[in-house]
């Protein structure tokens, strides 16, 4: 007897979404064409989605709230990390922490150091400005 498949947790969409973004960004196939015949987590899938159809507004904010890393000189890894940690801020869908947690986990896993702590000040800034 087979199990149904479990679905994967929140962490792991967030990092599929990520997947998706970051070949989106690099290669311009859409996440369609990506996906293929291969089922995407839904939630991965939302993300994905808000992400893509707001990268330039996304980009926008990430330019006013960094100082001096606009997002056309990050790379590609930490550009959607952001793009995704900022999504999720401005939605309110989950708490403030967790979405900068996530993001800074992100980009200790995928990226580097430095990259967190970029993450991390970026994040803070549209967080901080959001509850003021």
């Amino acid at each position: 007897m087979s199990r149904p498949r479990k679905r994967p947790g929140r962490r792991a969409a967030r990092r599929a979404a990520l997947f998706l973004l970051y070949n989106w960004d690099l290669t311009g196939k859409t996440l369609d064409e990506q996906a293929g015949d291969e089922p995407v987590d839904p939630f991965a899938r939302e993300l994905a989605d808000a992400v893509v159809a707001r990268s330039a507004e996304l980009d926008r904010r990430i330019d006013e709230v960094s100082e001096g890393w606009p997002a056309d000189r990050l790379g590609v890894l930490e550009r959607n990390i952001l793009r995704i940690g900022i999504s999720e801020l401005e939605g309110a869908t989950v708490p403030p922490e967790v979405a900068i947690a996530e993001a800074v986990g992100l980009a200790k896993r995928y990226a580097s150091p430095e990259a967190a702590r970029l993450v991390n000040g970026i994040l803070g800034r549209v967080a901080a400005e959001a509850a003021a």
